[in-house]
């Protein structure tokens, strides 16, 4: 298992699917480097991607905007992105934008990557 920190961006592969684990804060001092780095990773590796935001405290309006950019690459690639372990305040976040909606919750990682095969 192939892991590596990006800046503020933590990544490993697990079963095929690119596990991307941002810490801290996406907001919108730092949602274009997210983004372009989260881009990057799309590139180089699995177009199922698992947002393991378990280690963010904020997200804001800039970093929702940041994973639905990923989100939509991710999808032109022919994969997805789904999101795990979400503490109350960035699920609240997620709730409030439809995000939640949009790609699942999950409550752990292996759940996620299941998400995909049922796809």
């Amino acid at each position: 298992m192939d892991v590596r920190n990006v800046k503020k961006l933590d990544y490993k592969m697990i079963r095929g699917g690119l596990i991307l684990k941002p810490t801290r804060r996406i907001d919108s001092a730092n949602a274009k480097a997210f983004e372009s780095e989260a881009h990057a990773l799309l590139n180089e590796g699995s177009a199922k991607v698992v947002m393991d935001v378990s280690d963010l405290d904020y997200i804001s309006s800039a970093g929702l905007r940041a994973i639905l950019t990923t989100a939509e690459k991710a999808k032109a690639a022919g994969g997805g992105l789904t999101i795990v372990r979400a503490s109350a305040n960035v699920k609240e976040a997620l709730e409030i934008s439809g995000f939640d909606a949009i790609f699942g919750i999950h409550p752990n990682v292996e759940a996620a990557l299941a998400s995909f095969e049922s796809q």
